[in-house]
């Protein structure tokens, strides 16, 4: 059986590389640590207890000891489960299984003060992901049978603390982009070409720079302000679009039916969050956070050729026409004693998709709302170990795209979804 399965996302030669589905929305992936999966990521820019802060908010690494070291790894188990109400899928049809399946997401960071107020750090995590299988045939096949999208973000940081109330911090990130997208040809045979039972595959990849600021405030000793934003980054992909099954050999009378290079330009979103942590009492503290993710940048995606006899053409745009989002959360901290403190959560997260005649099988996302709880262990003085869990809640979710001009059907029916993740994160101090 076929899953859809969450990131496959990871450090370089340092972590296993792993495959999935983004647990936030779009495919967006929220865990680039597991520590913040108690408090539904609230205080994210703000809390700067480990050195995860490097993704989040490099400034925060002002906050930490002079080094340190942390290792997390999520588990996530999303379900997509399709219901097919009036689907036009010619040759095709059948829901496809069950879209979820675990998968694991890992990442990895090191900070290191160079003095008192400079501190240097890197972090490696992948903030991007998605994998959506369903099988090897079913009504929507036509319009995709596998998506995949994998990210790997190695993030070089540098902090400073300005003085007592303000630090600043400025990363650069390298990241590499692979994307895997497979689909029957067509819902129908065309004559004696049998495009209902071959497929078509794009495989294409590229690496592109962007760059991360943050600024951490502390107000006063109970009270700190995080805000940081991280740039888009442009990604010109390229790699071929192969034909495979019976159509293939028709190649030489259609050149459509050809396998040739391809290209892919995409330009994945900007991010901007601004968090607050504030320390009630001795043992309570309250945490939130505001984020936008610049969405708007995911338009109309176009596979276009790159050889061949129609080289410059295009063979299919991914009509996504996506629209900035918003994300918001609050979190709560228990310190139960001097060992352990409990962390819950709550967080509402938009989707880029605007309706149900837009969203693509490729990506069935709708809006989620996160319930989550956690605690952290201080294993000694200088070793944290956070574990944490969270319930993402998604309603139905409509879906209605007809793709019939192109011949590759109208998918309408019904998506039941729902998402569990689960964490741990080791934070060493040496």
């Amino acid at each position: 059986m076929k899953k859809t399965t969450i990131a496959r996302l990871l450090p370089a030669a340092l972590l296993a590389l792993g495959s999935g589905a983004a647990s936030a929305a779009g495919f967006q992936l929220l865990e680039q640590n597991a520590s913040g999966i108690g408090n539904a990521y609230a205080g994210s820019a703000a809390v700067a207890e480990n050195a995860s802060t490097i993704f989040f908010n490099p400034a925060g690494m002002t906050q930490l000891q002079a080094r340190e070291v942390s290792l997390g790894i999520s588990a996530v188990r999303p379900s997509f489960e399709f219901k097919d109400k009036g689907s036009v899928g010619g040759a095709l049809s059948g829901n496809g299984d069950d879209a979820g399946d675990w998968a694991a997401i890992p990442n990895a960071y090191l900070s290191w003060a160079l003095d008192k107020d400079l501190y240097l750090g890197v972090g490696f995590s992948g903030p991007f992901g998605l994998v959506t299988d369903y099988g090897d045939r079913w009504v929507g096949s036509a319009q995709a049978n596998k998506f995949e999208i994998k990210t790997i973000n190695i993030n070089p940081s540098l902090a400073w603390r300005v003085n007592d109330k303000v630090s600043l911090g400025v990363g650069v990130n390298w990241q590499r982009m692979e994307a895997e997208y497979e689909r029957i040809i067509a819902v129908s045979n065309l004559g004696p070409v049998p495009l209902a039972s071959s497929t078509a595959k794009l495989e294409v990849d590229n690496d592109a720079w962007g760059w991360n600021v943050g600024a951490l405030f502390t107000l006063s000793p109970s009270t700190k302000v995080g805000v940081s934003y991280r740039s888009k980054v442009d990604h010109k992909l390229k790699g071929d679009l192969k034909i495979a099954g019976g159509a293939a050999q028709f190649g030489a009378l259609d050149p459509r039916l050809q396998t040739a290079d391809a290209k892919v330009d995409v330009e994945l979103p900007d991010t901007f969050i601004i968090s607050t942590t504030q320390k009630l009492s001795d043992r309570w503290e309250m945490l939130g956070d505001l984020s936008w993710t610049g969405w708007s940048s995911v338009k109309d995606v176009p596979i276009v050729r790159d050889s061949g006899r129609i080289a410059g053409t295009t063979a299919q745009t991914l009509e996504a026409d996506f629209k900035d989002t918003w994300r918001v959360a609050l979190g709560a901290n228990y310190l139960l004693n001097d060992a352990w403190k409990l962390k819950f959560g709550i967080a509402y997260d938009q989707t880029p998709v605007k309706d149900k005649e837009r969203r693509l099988v490729s990506l069935p996302d709708n809006d989620r709302t996160w319930f989550s709880f956690g605690g952290q262990w201080k294993v000694s003085k200088s070793n944290t170990l956070d574990l944490g869990a969270s319930y993402l809640y998604v309603p139905k979710t409509k879906i209605d795209n007809n793709q019939l001009a192109d011949g590759r059907g109208r998918v309408t029916g019904e998506y039941t979804s729902s998402v569990w993740i689960l964490g741990a994160q080791y934070s060493m101090a040496f």
